[in-house]
This record gives C-alpha cells, structure tokens and sequence, in this order.
C-alpha cells in the first residue's frame, strides 16, 4: 500500500538553507553583546591591516584595555540595576508593614480630640530649651505652651492633654481641657539665649495606603498630609 503525502518532503538541503536565511533569535545580554561587536571589530581591522604598516602590540593592547573597561562598567550597570530592584521590592514590602500604624510627619497640624493630641519636634542640634506653641484655628490665639526643658538632636513625640495654659479648674477640680478641634503650633528653641533655625514640628498622622508606581516610586498615602515618601517619615509610633 502506498501513502501518498499532500506536502511533499522538501529537497535535500532545503532546510539547512531556510535555516540559515531565517536564523532563530537568541536572546544575548548586552555585556555579550558589546564584547562580541568589539572582538568582530578588532579581527575585520586585523585582516585588513597594510602589511607594510600592521599594528603593533601597544595599539592591540589599547583596544583591548577599552574593550575590558566597557565590559567591566556594563556589568556593574548590570549589578546596580539588580541591586535597585531587590531594594526597590525591599522597601514595598517595609511600606506596606506600615499600614495602619501612627507617623510622625513635618507639619504644624493637630487634631484635638478627646482632650488628647500626639504631635513632635525635630531638631538638628541640640537646645537649652524647647518650647511648642499652640494656637487655636477658631480664635488665632495662642492658648498653650508645651515646655520640654533641653533635649538633645533628634526626634521628640509629644502627647498634649489639651490643658491650657490658664489651667483653669473645673468643678471636679480637674484641669478644663481646651475643645476638641484643629490646632496649629510653633517651634521655639533657643540655645545660649539665641533662636535655632534648625527646629521643626511634626505633626501625627496614620498610614492608610501603599501606592506603587514607576514614576513616583513608593507613595505612603496618610488621610492628613497626603502621598509622602519613606523619607518623609520622622518616627513611626
């Protein structure tokens, strides 16, 4: 019995020649890449020297040197761009850890509520004394002031009762609390009597949100400030 085939075997040598004309892609990292353009360069330039002019050993050890050279910095491009992206998932992986937790961030806005309020200072050297001022929003008065005595550089969280600075008592005796509401304050610090310039407040906000993104990178999303960075965080509470 004979079997008759609808597609005819190709011809000998057919598919070495289809092979040849259509070559399958190879994927070549691009240090291969350079290396093997640079080695094709130098052996076409070999060939076609003047005979009665070749080059001679500095010249080949030259090219050879600036061959080695761009290897080495392409690899170490290579490297960082690796480096970049474990740091990269890293730090998404540190940020999401932070979701839900209380941060200090720059600012000089509070929220009173329930008599109680986290806020902070930041310096950047050491002060003889510090002093946070408070203001109400509604009357744009200064109503407290928090005395923290010296402190050294660094991150300080406050916890305010919200007592002004009258201290007025109430019938049970006990402090009256200013009302619950927005705030603003200021920094004071002195050192030697003279005004340092390198004081901050901070103020308390919560991490609601992670967002990630080429172009902006990593984005802590708090409900008061908004998106902020990784460095943009003072101290996580």
């Amino acid at each position: 019995m004979t079997t008759v085939s609808n597609s005819p075997a190709p011809p000998a040598g057919i598919n070495e020649l289809m092979s040849n004309m259509n070559p399958k892609k190879k994927e070549v990292d691009s240090v291969q890449a350079d290396t093997d353009k640079f080695m094709t360069l130098l052996v076409t330039q070999l060939k076609n020297q003047d005979p009665l002019n070749p080059l001679d050993n500095a010249q080949v050890t030259s090219q050879l040197a600036q061959l080695s050279t761009v290897t080495g910095v392409n690899k170490l491009n290579a490297t960082l761009e690796s480096l970049k992206t474990s740091y990269q998932s890293s730090e998404a992986m540190q940020a999401t850890n932070l979701i839900g937790h209380g941060v200090l961030v720059e600012g000089n806005k509070l929220q009173l509520q329930g008599g109680k309020a986290i806020l902070g200072v930041e310096l950047d050297s050491p002060a003889d004394k510090v002093q946070v001022v408070v203001t109400s929003n509604k009357t744009g008065k200064e109503v407290a002031t928090i005395d923290l005595g010296a402190q050294e550089r660094g991150v300080v969280p406050i916890a305010w009762d919200g007592v002004p600075d009258a201290n007025a008592l109430g019938a049970d005796g006990k402090p009256l609390a200013l009302p619950d509401g927005g705030y603003t304050y200021r920094v004071v610090a002195l050192r030697g009597g003279e005004p340092l310039t390198d004081a901050r407040a901070l103020s308390f906000d919560s991490v609601a949100s992670v967002t990630t993104n080429a172009k902006d990178g990593i984005r802590l999303n708090l409900p008061g400030k908004g998106a902020v960075t990784m460095a943009d965080i003072k101290q996580v509470l």
